[in-house]
């Protein structure tokens, strides 16, 4: 398994100099919001997405792919009732999916809950239905360029829509293309009623990414979770990718984030 880290923590710095600070630290991998890079994926110059790439070449990271990728924008939603705003959607993942092959990623996180979820008066069904159909151009394109779009469940105090793991397993198995699979996330993994290391061994055959945190919404090794019979679970399922930190609380700092956090996964995980 290899460990990285979301670039979002180092606010206000440069991204050469995020990248560099992650390597430096241990990091094999960093995650991109695409707000961090410009207002709009297609905004990104390919003359600034080869920069970037020989940036993280120089500074010997990886480039794991990119998250938070409706972040910060606004007129997209996966699920509404308007259909020019759901195609509008469809436009805008696959340059999504595009930049992420542009940059050497191969991961998209589509987790976006506020762009997903369902709104008054639209049944879960119409959701489900509208959300298979914006999603299909980006699948494709995903396919076409090597990258995986990994849905991620997330629990009912963010959206009304997907909210466990199983219920993104059958999304994936509809949707029917090895480009589309699953992300796990430790806190809202917290949020279900079943044992995490279960939805881990339930959730194995489509597993593409995880994201490493706490229920408390800080960094892995800063509160309570206990991630040895997560790393196990993991183990067993022969799951070889990232475990990629992300938190939404900077209070501690991005220094001391990313060096806690990857010290922390190093102790239950072993060196990556």
């Amino acid at each position: 398994m290899k460990f990285a880290i979301c670039n979002e923590i180092f606010e206000g710095w440069k991204i050469d100099d995020a990248m560099a600070y992650a390597a430096r630290t241990g990091y094999a991998q960093i995650e991109l919001s695409p707000f961090t890079l410009a207002p709009r994926a297609g905004d990104v110059a390919p003359a600034e997405r080869r920069r970037l790439r020989d940036a993280a070449d120089r500074s010997r990271i990886g480039i794991a792919g990119l998250h938070w990728i409706l972040a910060r924008t606004e007129g997209f939603h996966l699920t509404t009732a308007d259909a020019a705003v759901r195609a509008r959607t469809a436009d805008y993942l696959v340059d999504i999916v595009r930049l992420c092959a542009d940059l050497g990623g191969t991961r998209v996180i589509l987790g976006s809950p506020k762009q997903r979820s369902l709104e008054p008066g639209v049944e879960f069904a119409q959701g489900w239905a509208w959300a298979q159909a914006a999603l299909r151009p980006a699948i494709a394109a995903a396919a076409d360029q090597g990258v995986v779009i990994c849905l991620e469940p997330l629990p009912a105090e963010d959206t009304n829509f997907i909210n466990t793991a199983a219920e993104a397993v059958r999304f994936v198995q509809e949707a029917g293309s090895p480009a589309l699979q699953v992300i796990l996330d430790v806190r809202a993994m917290s949020h279900e009623a079943k044992p995490i290391p279960q939805l881990i061994a339930e959730t194995k055959a489509h597993l593409a990414y995880v994201h490493a945190n706490d229920r408390n919404l800080k960094g892995p090794g800063f509160g309570d979770v206990d991630f040895k019979p997560i790393a196990a679970a993991l183990r067993a399922a022969g799951y070889d990718g990232t475990v990629s930190v992300e938190v939404f609380t900077f209070a501690e700092g991005p220094e001391a984030i990313a060096t806690r956090s990857l010290d922390f996964l190093r102790s239950v995980f072993g060196a990556g």
